[in-house]
């Protein structure tokens, strides 16, 4: 392929939109559409369409956005398309095309929620979730494998990752803590200098120095201006407005013990910690949601995840399925429907708001960021501390879906999980070995083992095997 030729600029005038925004948003509309198989799957389809297809984002420059986007919190996938929104159109665009991005994901596991609230206990529809949730533990542990194989690349990122499951699994050690304690950890062994967590170019990617160009990189070229970074801040102060203000009059009008007060507080908390994408996080609200707050029951969160997995958009957005059920279940006043709905819509609000926050405040200071190699030392240990985190995910998940019965042994501060070996349900593990090998042996996609394990459990189902 050639070098894209951008249209050239008269002297004197403004920089125009580097491309259309009606033809943009189309794009973005699009590329939302086809985002399944999670965060690779949609960052592969933004690249096709954003650099390889339209050529208005060069190698180089996706790159650098996509490596930015790693340092924050959030969904990774969305926020690349709100920073390449926001490069090809600004604020509008950016805000177009995160919007855009969550969408198709937010209308089909709503009215999944509402199929699965009110007809959940119907034996096909038990059966067809049943098979779901022997899927995804499959597809949990396959994604402990894939991040540990890129993250522990030596002994003290093992330690890390080993340290984040104990504390998360038998000393309940909080979620956001481990994180803080992991990029600590990460950025004074960088900056003490110590071998192993200096293995970092600051999240240069390898490869782009080549790189052919796009539209934006002639056109948008002023990201780092002091009037990009004030225009940057202004929207960046209204997001957080838009976030908190709302949140702040829920809990004065509802009072603390409101389940949409408890909605809005808990998942702005977690917004703000959720580094290493979904699945990390997935522990941490399991355990809330059906511990401290009683929303869910433990199998019900395997039902959200496996509804995310089959739908457009962030893997997140199995929060708004809780969010759902949460509201449904405590609807008060409310009819229960409306309720979830509410409960929904209040879920993704405050779930993906500051996604807009982080983007449009550090979208002109991303090749700052790129090039702190303590910055980049802190987000390797961060994503070790994850892949305990998520292996924890496996074995939460592994015990409330291979066995009925399971007890806590509590002492000396500990907590900890063991199954009953005569409560083994041997249905559950015929599927999910089935999963398994689709997944490790066959090498089948996401949405084919999914599909593949709902219909066995409808025939196991139909021969009379489960209730």
């Amino acid at each position: 392929m050639t070098k894209f030729e951008a249209p050239s600029t008269p002297q004197g005038v403004a920089d125009p939109l580097v491309v259309p925004f009606g033809e943009a948003t189309k794009a973005f509309a699009r590329i939302a559409c086809l985002s399944f198989g999670g965060p690779a799957g949609q960052i592969a389809v933004m690249h096709r369409i954003l650099v390889e297809e339209k050529r208005w984002i060069g190698e180089e420059r996706f790159l650098h956005a996509l490596n930015f986007c790693m340092l924050l919190p959030g969904p990774e996938a969305q926020q690349l398309a709100t920073y390449c929104g926001w490069l090809l159109n600004r604020t509008l665009g950016g805000l177009v095309a995160g919007l855009l991005f969550v969408a198709p994901g937010f209308l089909a596991i709503l009215a999944l929620s509402i199929v699965y609230a009110t007809y959940g206990e119907i034996g096909i529809v038990t059966a067809l979730f049943f098979g779901l949730k022997t899927a995804v533990l499959a597809i949990v542990i396959q994604a402990v494998i894939r991040i540990g194989g890129r993250a522990l690349k030596n002994r003290f990122m093992i330690a890390i990752a080993a340290f984040a499951f104990v504390a998360i699994f038998v000393v309940g050690v909080p979620f956001p803590l481990i994180i803080a304690l992991a990029a600590v950890t990460g950025f004074l062994g960088q900056r003490s200098g110590h071998p192993a967590f200096s293995e970092h170019d600051g999240g240069k990617a390898g490869g782009a120095d080549q790189a052919e160009e796009g539209l934006s990189d002639r056109l948008a070229t002023g990201a780092e201006t002091s009037a990009a970074r004030r225009s940057a801040l202004i929207a960046a102060i209204i997001c957080l407005a838009l976030w908190m203000l709302p949140t702040a009059a829920i809990l004065l009008a509802l009072g603390p013990e409101s389940v949409f007060s408890q909605i809005a507080l808990f998942f702005s908390k977690m917004a703000v910690v959720t580094f290493g994408g979904a699945y990390a996080v997935l522990a941490y609200v399991a355990q809330e949601a059906v511990g401290t707050y009683g929303w869910l029951r433990p199998g019900e969160m395997l039902d959200g995840l496996g509804l995310a997995e089959t739908t457009p958009g962030p893997l997140i957005m199995v929060t708004q399925f809780v969010g759902f059920l949460a509201a449904y279940r405590q609807a008060g006043a409310l009819d229960p429907l409306v309720a979830g709905v509410v409960g929904a819509c209040l879920t993704t609000f405050v779930t993906f708001a500051p996604c807009f926050l982080w983007i449009f405040a550090g979208a002109p200071f991303i090749e700052g960021l790129r090039q702190n190699r303590a910055l980049s030392a802190a987000l390797s240990a961060i994503t070790a501390a994850v892949v305990g985190v998520i292996l924890n995910l496996a074995v939460w998940f592994a015990l409330h879906i291979l066995f009925s019965r399971v007890r806590t042994i509590e002492g000396l501060g500990l907590s900890l999980d063991l199954p009953d070996p005569a409560s083994l349900d041997p249905i559950a593990l015929a599927l999910f070995v089935f999963a398994a090998v689709a997944i490790f042996v066959l090498r089948l996609g996401m949405l084919a083992t999914l599909a593949a394990s709902a219909v066995g459990s409808a025939g196991l189902f139909a021969l009379g095997f489960l209730p």
